[in-house]
């Protein structure tokens, strides 16, 4: 295929682009959070799973095919709830790394609301 570099112009971007820092900070926003629950499930998940599998299983009380889809399901929602409370010390720095422009608009703002609240906590009265 020959690419014709006079038409060059014409050519769209499959996605249009962020005309509003709003809809910068939304979209960096989701993509964290999305990040963050993919990073923290995979992580968790797996943990959970090798330590299932470091035991064997019981003589007796062992409830067979449905007790393993019952572990299954509480691993999932354990990694969901570990995701929830940790996720974010082990997913940021991977995130700043992989997205460095979301991780700069997120940390614009961060930076600005703090600055507010700092200007907040002058005005309080001891």
């Amino acid at each position: 295929m020959k690419i014709d570099m006079n038409n060059l112009n014409a050519i769209k971007p499959l996605r249009a682009g962020m005309h509003t820092a709003q809809q910068r900070l939304d979209s960096a926003k989701e993509v964290r959070d999305t990040f963050r629950q993919f990073v923290g499930e995979a992580f968790f998940k797996q943990m959970l799973k090798s330590m299932r599998n470091t035991q064997d299983k019981p003589a007796y009380f062992h409830g067979g095919h449905a007790e393993e889809v019952f572990r299954s399901q509480l691993d999932q929602v354990l990694a969901e709830e570990m995701t929830a409370s940790s996720a974010d010390q082990i997913a940021d720095p991977m995130f700043r790394q992989q997205f460095p422009q979301q991780a700069e608009v997120l940390a614009k703002h961060e930076s600005s609301t703090v600055s507010s609240l700092d200007d907040l906590k002058s005005l309080r009265r001891w």
